[in-house]
């Protein structure tokens, strides 16, 4: 295990400083814009190693994953080419589409469940809440990707807690190997990204990419277990993303629109608090509720999500105030 984290180390940072080049040479870089929480420009999509970690993975250590691996590479590259040329809306989400019906494909095959027994009402039905789920969360894992540091902490914390789940309940849902692979090319991109002034930014292609891959890992606790509890393992960025989202929506605002109304952004934006500092409170307030969760009785583990929520809303209308969240002006 040792060797192998030592070798993706040094792959990815060789990786990674290859990128660098290559994005200074096209101009692939993030200008700053009435979304962003940044002030200089910046080189974009340097968690493109992040797909291609699972996808070295899967072919060494378990190529019988290879309709994940596909997934992972086909909504890599649009997410990729989006963050170079604003792509057409319905190419992008069809792409979307596709990954998550592959990584739903891959749930089948792992829990060798018949593909006739799909079709009746109760099946499609599911299916259908499980692909609007994925592909909600794989939008707002990237509207949360605004600050230095957050997606790289936030992804190791819930991949660290997926590895737990899968060590202490033992399941397969990946080789040990891939999870240091895929933590391996989280510590080089947090390097260059977990500071005060980024090298890099994860782009939609690092963001997304993570995002599906927990997702797929996720699904299979659920199925594996019967238990929807694991969703709570995003729940830090869940419970953001949809008060926010309502919030919006109070003000009768276009809620697919480019803004800067997270929680987060205020906290970086108006307060000028510490990108890292912020990104660190979101990932360890999520390892708590994860080691709840791990470890604890589901009572305790919704009980701390209630908790959790409580003072989030209690924080942010005393940060923010009553006119600021829900008046339009």
């Amino acid at each position: 295990m040792v060797l192998i984290f030592s070798i993706s180390i040094l792959l990815f940072l060789f990786l990674e400083i290859l990128y660098f080049k290559i994005a200074n040479h096209f101009n692939i870089i993030d200008k700053p814009n009435q979304r962003s929480s940044h002030t200089q420009i910046t080189l974009r999509g340097g968690a493109i190693i992040f797909p291609i970690a699972l996808i070295i993975g899967i072919l060494f250590f378990q190529p019988n994953q290879y309709y994940l691996a596909i997934a992972v590479f086909a909504i890599a590259t649009i997410s990729f080419l989006d963050d170079i040329i604003t792509l057409n809306n319905k190419l992008r989400i069809g792409v979307h589409l596709l990954s998550v019906l592959l990584i739903l494909f891959q749930v089948f095959i792992n829990q060798e469940i018949p593909i006739l027994s799909l079709f009746n009402l109760v099946s499609c039905l599911l299916i259908l809440v499980s692909i609007v789920l994925i592909i909600g969360i794989i939008n707002a894992y990237n509207f949360m990707d605004g600050i230095n540091g957050i997606t790289v902490l936030y992804s190791i914390v819930s991949l660290i807690s997926i590895w737990m789940v899968q060590i202490s309940l033992g399941f397969n849902l990946l080789q040990n190997e891939i999870w240091i692979v895929l933590l391996a090319a989280l510590i080089v991109f947090g390097f260059f990204n977990l500071r005060k002034k980024a090298k890099t930014f994860a782009g939609d292609v690092g963001s997304i990419s993570i995002a599906l891959i927990i997702c797929y890992l996720i699904i299979m606790l659920m199925v594996k277990t019967n238990d929807l509890k694991w969703l709570l393992l995003l729940g830090v960025y869940g419970l953001d993303a949809v008060a926010t989202i309502f919030c919006r929506i109070i003000r009768k605002e276009n809620i697919f629109d480019a803004h800067r109304s997270h929680f987060y952004q205020y906290l970086a934006n108006d307060l000028k608090i510490n990108h890292v500092l912020i990104a660190s409170g979101y990932a360890i307030t999520q390892a708590v509720l994860n080691l709840m969760i791990i470890f604890y009785s589901d009572a305790w583990s919704y009980t701390s999500f209630l908790l959790i929520i409580i003072v989030y809303i209690i924080t942010r209308l005393n940060f923010e105030g009553k006119n600021r969240l829900f008046k339009s002006y």
